[in-house]
């Protein structure tokens, strides 16, 4: 199987059908729920990527761990994002333990990187998300919203329940702030006055206050 570039960011020739992960996955839970119905194929020193859907579209799971350590996944995800042979998909464990580490990885992942976060509550959850986007890439890759280079596009049931982690927001407001600011981008570039008659005054400087504060 041809390798990647040394950086870690390269194209992986991965077959029609199967998903390559990397070697350190094998046993794992998540691995477990993808067995039988995707096929794996695991190889050494994927770093920084941790599953490769097709040559150019990986995975890069930041699990509870990760984030309760600190800010070390962030040179992973920057790795990434700065190929232009590669399109990421960041995966985050969001566990009752992990967060309130959450929206610092949000607003860096989504924000100030551009990529497409996508929250699981664990990795039985994320093999289902995996199977799902390898299972779309399959059926027409230029329409998966998944993988559209460069846009931080996310699916609308987790760009729902992003939007749901912002203070004062809940699922009543989400989808009337969605109707009217459909992206994380326009949300986030909302001023005040604009989101007030969606969501009321104080709603509005919690979510400001959300996409603005300093990490």
């Amino acid at each position: 199987m041809e390798g990647n570039t040394p950086d870690g960011t390269g194209p992986m020739h991965v077959p029609f059908g199967h998903i390559v992960a990397s070697e350190k996955w094998r046993g794992s839970q998540l691995a477990q729920g993808l067995q039988g119905k995707i096929k794996l194929v695991f190889e050494d020193g994927l770093t920084p990527v941790d599953f490769y859907l097709s040559s150019r579209s990986c995975i890069l799971y930041i699990t509870e761990a990760d984030l309760v350590a600190g800010n070390g996944y962030r040179k992973r995800l920057v790795r990434v994002r700065n190929s232009s042979k590669l399109q990421g998909v960041v995966v985050v464990e969001k566990t009752q333990m992990s967060e309130q580490y959450f929206p610092a990885v949000q607003k860096f992942t989504v924000l100030d990187l551009g990529m497409v976060l996508l929250p699981v509550a664990s990795q039985t959850e994320a093999s289902c998300l995996i199977i799902q986007l390898v299972e779309e890439q399959t059926k027409e890759p230029s329409k998966n919203p998944f993988l559209r280079k460069k846009r931080a596009l996310i699916s609308e049931p987790a760009l729902l329940r992003t939007v749901q982690q912002i203070p004062g927001v809940g699922k009543v407001k989400a989808p009337l702030l969605l109707q009217r600011f459909p992206s994380i981008q326009q949300l986030s570039n909302a001023s005040i006055q604009e989101l007030q008659p969606v969501v009321g005054q104080s709603v509005a400087q919690h979510i400001h206050a959300f996409f603005t504060q300093s990490r």
